[in-house]
């Protein structure tokens, strides 16, 4: 069963510092062996700013993750062992024994999907459902079919298509010559002698019956031979003559494995799309009879590969290595059903994470992930990439507004400091071009504002909604003010959150614009300087970690 991929990731509508600490830390798993095929991943768009340091740095952008539930694709086998409707029951049959399975699909000659065979259908091919009269002895078989299965010669009238099936009742002619001529005279006088396959051995006289009476088919055995005017004669009536090595009771089991699956495959099954997630598949195919289901494509509805209910039992997570958060409100959707095996962090503890087993976990109080990522590197004695170190840089200068914001470090200052020398940048000619690049408040739509850089937090049982956007001036903030409110309370209403913020930074004179969506208790215990209903301004706060959080936190304690 195929592995599901190791992603790093950050948290929804993320930052830049999501994005970079994501690539840093892949760019690190990936050069010290731990995990080769680390990817770095996202759950949601980049910023205009994001795609500028990727651009500079000459990265694509982190694969879009928005959902980390396995899906029946993921983990289907696809080195799929299967047969078609024209095989016989041998092929299938050898095929399935050699694969050591007892189902496998069917397709047609096209490749479509036509049914599901079990082995316990092939034994309908070998025991008929009737055990008395001519039933026992009827095989409905395709005769190109019956001398292929036996490597039969055809000396003969012409054998008919591969395709052509019909009724052969089988006449051993084991019996004395007598014996033999009379049941050959009751199938005349039956009116059936055109559906008879006498099978003999060394027996000319015997050969000759069948020919006289005008029997369907004659089946030599054991390789013996067949005198040449009785091939002549056969080929005047139209008989059709085979002769086979195989001794005549081998012969005759023989001829039933040369029937077709497609008279015994199941033809009501079920498939699956390859993009259901395992879990649900889980609960819904319990109870079904099926063993084996085909894996397909949408919409062309091709087969990729297949499951076994035995699949589902415990399959594979994918699994997670989170940067820049470590809650699960924040988290990729379907964060639940994946294996978390590492968290590096710098912001608080919610207490909603959990794993089956012990992880790392790093949450330290710095000023950027970014900052921890790089320092992985440095304990490391490795030198990163300088396409990584640019993006480990953009993270510092954005998460610490370039080392200006409360929440810088000494180390914070270490890792821009060496980060920007193996990236080859000077700090603050990065830091005002990377803010000089794509003001949202002027150029953005309301979502695209409200979602750049916006988290979701529980706190005394309240949902609560944080977006910040950083802009080197807040010149355009009063023409957008109605239309933000707007969008801030549609939002509040949409998730069904108790309170919605927006924060418009001025990174530059270090003071931020608040528009606050909730009960008037709350914004009453606001610490911030109030302009009116649902508007605070905020002189040196700058931090939504630091500063604007905690004051949500102590309106939200007070008001209560």
């Amino acid at each position: 069963m195929p592995v599901p991929p190791f992603y790093v990731i950050g948290h929804k509508n993320p930052d830049t510092d999501a994005i970079c600490s994501a690539i840093g830390y892949a760019a690190l798993l990936r050069a010290v062996g731990e995990e080769p095929g680390a990817l770095a991943a996202r759950c949601g768009e980049i910023s205009q700013r994001t795609k500028w340091v990727l651009g500079r740095a000459g990265l694509d952008a982190p694969l879009l993750l928005t959902d980390v539930r396995v899906h029946a694709s993921m983990i289907c086998h696809r080195k799929v062992i299967k047969v078609s409707v024209n095989d016989t029951f041998l092929t299938a049959y050898q095929r399935m024994l050699k694969a050591e399975i007892r189902c496998v699909p069917v397709e047609d000659d096209e490749g479509n999907l036509s049914g599901i065979l079990r082995y316990f259908d092939l034994l309908k091919l070998l025991l008929p459902a009737d055990t008395e009269g001519l039933s026992v002895r009827t095989v409905h078989v395709s005769l190109a079919k019956l001398a292929d299965t036996l490597h039969a010669e055809s000396l003969g009238a012409m054998l008919p298509s591969p395709e052509f099936e019909e009724d052969l009742i089988l006449l051993v002619g084991a019996s004395s010559q007598g014996t033999v001529e009379k049941r050959l005279k009751t199938a005349v006088a039956d009116d059936n002698i055109g559906k008879f396959l006498v099978i003999c051995g060394d027996r000319p006289i015997v050969q000759r019956y069948a020919i006289d009476y005008g029997a369907r088919a004659l089946l030599v055995t054991g390789d013996n031979p067949i005198a040449k005017e009785i091939l002549a004669y056969a080929v005047r009536k139209g008989v059709i003559v085979l002769r086979c090595h195989q001794d005549t009771a081998s012969a005759s089991t023989l001829i039933r494995c040369s029937r077709t699956v497609r008279h015994v495959m199941e033809k009501k099954f079920l498939t699956l799309n390859g993009s259901e997630p395992v879990s649900r598949l889980r609960k819904s195919l319990t109870a079904l009879d099926q063993d084996l289901f085909p894996v397909v494509d949408q919409p062309g509805g091709k087969m990729i590969g297949v499951l076994a209910k035995s699949d589902l039992v415990d399959p594979p997570r994918i699994r997670l290595a989170l940067v820049d958060h470590n809650e699960y409100a924040q988290a990729v959707n379907g964060i639940e059903e994946a294996e978390i095996t590492e968290v590096i962090d710098h912001h608080r503890l919610a207490g909603d994470l959990v794993s089956r087993e012990p992880i790392r976990y790093l949450n330290e109080p710095v000023g950027s992930t970014c900052t921890l990522v790089g320092r992985k590197f440095f304990h490391r004695g490795l030198m990163p990439a300088p396409s990584v170190a640019m993006c480990l840089c953009a993270g510092i200068v954005s998460d610490t507004l370039c080392l200006t914001s409360p929440t810088t470090t000494l180390l914070d200052r270490e890792m821009l400091t060496w980060l920007s020398g193996v990236a080859g940048v000077d700090p603050k000619k990065f830091t005002d071009e990377f803010f000089a690049v794509g003001s949202l408040i002027a150029t953005g739509t309301t979502e695209e504002i409200l979602n750049a850089d916006r988290k979701e937090f529980i706190e005394q049982g309240l949902t609560v909604s944080i977006s910040q956007v950083e802009e080197r001036d807040l010149v355009g903030f009063a023409a957008r003010r109605v239309d933000l409110e707007a969008a801030l309370k549609d939002l509040r209403d949409r998730e069904n959150y108790d309170l919605a913020v927006l924060a418009v930074t001025d990174v530059a004179l270090h003071h931020s614009m608040i528009l606050v969506i909730g009960k008037d208790a709350t914004l009453a215990k606001f610490p911030f300087e109030r302009i009116d209903d649902s508007l605070f301004h905020a002189p040196g706060v700058v931090s939504r970690k630091r500063q604007i959080f905690p004051a949500v936190c102590e309106a939200i304690q007070l008001s209560s």
